[in-house]
């Protein structure tokens, strides 16, 4: 490993790799993009808030983070700001079946074909969702006190027992 000057002051909260380039986003509306991992460049976001998680699908990247934020790049340079309807925070976002997902606080699931337009799920939960991830066909989110979901299609979630009731922050996939 080496060690990369990111040239900002303030948390780095999530990255991706699309189109050629990453995509860190954190604290304050940072966005950073590069397209060999050494060197980044400062973006404009348009936004002061936390930005938690950043994901890339379907020729788009987008962003989530605190107070329902969400904000859309074709490019990773230029990003819009969309409507996700909440003001609670987003915590993860996550791309796979063709579908984007965020998941947030108070159970919050949202769905987006396009990045643009999201709709509102029912998770079951009211504990805080903190990460999402699509793997072999399945979706996992997972969250505070132990809380696990999944789902086939983003629409119908089930519960799954943990074995913990302490706070779940990360999940992968492995094949």
């Amino acid at each position: 490993w080496s060690s990369r000057t990111s040239g900002v002051s303030g948390n780095l909260k999530g990255v991706t790799y699309g189109n050629n380039k990453f995509i860190v986003v954190g604290a304050t509306g940072i966005i950073l993009s590069s397209s060999d991992g050494t060197s980044w460049t400062s973006r404009t976001s348009g936004s002061a808030r936390m930005l938690q998680d950043v994901e890339y699908g379907n020729d788009v990247f987008i962003t989530v983070g605190d107070e329902g934020t969400i904000l859309t790049s074709s490019d990773g340079i230029t990003w819009n700001s969309r409507s996700s309807g909440k003001s609670v925070n987003l915590n993860g976002v996550s791309f796979g079946n063709s579908i984007f997902l965020a998941v947030g606080d108070s159970g919050i699931i949202l769905t987006s074909s396009d990045g643009s337009s999201w709709s509102s799920k029912t998770s079951g939960t009211s504990n805080d969702l903190e990460s999402i991830h699509f793997g072999d066909n399945t979706i996992i989110v997972v969250g505070d006190s132990g809380t696990i979901l999944t789902s086939n299609d983003g629409d119908s979630w089930t519960s799954r027992n943990s074995g913990t009731s302490y706070d779940l922050n990360g999940v992968s996939f492995i094949k």
